[in-house]
């Protein structure tokens, strides 16, 4: 298991095999039609190899449907410009109905986007999109594209679906920052885990992560309350959780625990994950 996770855009491959497989249900509450070509045989290996992702598919729907969700409705809000920062096999701009006018850019690393559009080179997004190969491990070349992007744009939406965890506290705190910085980024939405539940999932998927060197390092102890101090007020809440069951993706056996109240506030040890929408309080 360990060794088909060669390192962390492998990650992008296993998550747009759930993708499909939800896609392909006649009943599906999303459809991307791409998601089986660009996760590939690998994506499938892996998604199969690793018991704990394939056993819990339904939070990848779940985390999915909303961010949709979200995105939709800042776009109708007046959200000009999307920028999808570790954007891996998404493929919003050409599944989801948005306007002609919107500006998407997504940024990931160069191999990433080089395999994206080889893929894609004969798709046609409904929207302008533009990518940009960038390490965003890379502190200096981040922050030039916020600030290039943030000049020209006036009302930003931020997506950063399933990049967070990779980082450390420390990491997440400047990444954070640095986002703040850019008066034009208004929004940002982020999926987020409990401390119990990160412990779980290292404890499941620890060793075909971690030697890929894609560790599940962030589960903060305050919860979404960890950005305000970087200049993110937290102002929108989904459990994952919540949102499977009333899907009705969640596997029977977990309907009873899904049941219970969630704990007000920080998770704790509370197994938790969600989606997070943060507002821009520095400008």
């Amino acid at each position: 298991m360990t060794s088909l996770v060669r390192d962390i855009s492998d990650t992008a491959r296993w998550v747009a095999v759930f993708r499909a497989e939800e896609s392909e249900r006649s009943d599906a509450v999303f459809r991307d039609p791409f998601a089986r070509r660009l996760a590939g045989p690998r994506g499938s290996q892996i998604a199969s190899a690793i018991e704990f992702s394939r056993a819990n598919s339904w939070s990848f729907v779940a985390r999915t449907y909303l961010f949709d969700a979200v995105i939709a409705r800042h776009v109708a809000g007046g959200v000009d410009t999307v920028l999808n920062l570790g954007a891996g096999l998404d493929t919003r701009p050409y599944r989801m109905a948005l306007p002609g006018s919107l500006v998407w850019i997504e940024a990931d690393l160069p191999a990433m986007i080089a395999y994206k559009d080889a893929a894609l080179a004969d798709e046609h997004p409904g929207c302008g999109l533009e990518r940009v190969g960038v390490d965003l491990w890379d502190r200096i070349a981040r922050t030039e594209l916020f600030e290039r992007i943030g000049d020209r744009a006036s009302n930003v939406l931020i997506l950063t679906e399933g990049l967070i965890v990779y980082l450390t506290e420390d990491e997440a705190g400047d990444f954070a920052t640095d986002l703040s910085r850019q008066s034009s980024f208004r929004r940002w939405a982020v999926d987020l885990s409990s401390p119990g539940l990160l412990a779980l999932a290292r404890t499941q998927m620890g060793p075909a992560l971690d030697s890929a060197g894609a560790s599940l390092k962030f589960g903060p102890d305050d919860g979404e309350e960890f950005f305000h101090r970087y200049g993110w007020r937290p102002i929108e809440s989904w459990s994952l959780m919540k949102a499977a069951a009333g899907l009705n993706r969640l596997p029977a056996q977990m309907m009873e625990f899904a049941s219970i109240p969630e704990p007000e506030g920080p998770k704790g040890q509370f197994p938790w994950s969600g989606v997070c929408v943060l507002e821009n309080i520095r400008p």
